[in-house]
């Protein structure tokens, strides 16, 4: 078996009773695996803080970035589950979150918490920049249910930006 590049973010679809039509079915399914990839990056590389930070501040990086990661996971379920009740395919696995993810790669030579902190706000903001979009794409569309989904994920990922720009006062690193 060998390994595909492909970028495709689409999936078979099923037969639904959804009264949306198949074309905004079907855009919007699209985003929402583009999300899907990008929420698992994030939590990923929210986890590779929580397990490498290191200096003073560890201990409360270590829990918040933890917890940061707990809530992406539910954010994980709930947009691969709306992406299956539009009657889309969920494109969950690693290679494929790895693959159309949104996000840079995450810097493996840092250690200090101001670093990680840096690092995860700056992918942090990306994606609620994303999210924010995604919020007027599938109003626009006519999918209000999917609009008030990117709602609630946009409020929790401002309140963790603030949380992780926080750290970062008198620091220097907030931009």
């Amino acid at each position: 078996m060998t390994a595909t590049t492909s970028r495709a973010t689409t999936g078979r679809f099923y037969p639904t009773r959804i009264d949306l039509a198949m074309e905004v079915r079907s855009q919007v399914a699209d985003l929402l695996n583009k999300t899907l990839a990008a929420t698992l990056d994030l939590k990923t590389q929210t986890k590779q803080a929580h397990w490498n930070v290191k200096g003073m501040d560890f201990y409360q990086l270590h829990e918040l970035f933890d917890e940061m990661a707990g809530e992406l996971n539910e954010y994980v379920d709930m947009v691969a589950e709306r992406i299956t009740a539009l009657g889309g395919t969920a494109l969950g696995t690693a290679r494929m979150a790895a693959s159309n993810s949104i996000l840079p790669e995450y810097p493996t030579e840092i250690v200090e918490g101001v670093e990680h902190v840096t690092a995860l706000a700056e992918r942090f903001a990306l994606y609620a920049s994303h999210v924010r979009e995604a919020i007027d794409v599938t109003d626009n569309a006519g999918d209000a249910d999917t609009a008030d989904l990117y709602t609630e994920i946009s409020r929790t990922i401002d309140k963790r930006l603030w949380f992780l720009e926080a750290h970062l006062v008198n620091k220097g690193s907030l931009a």
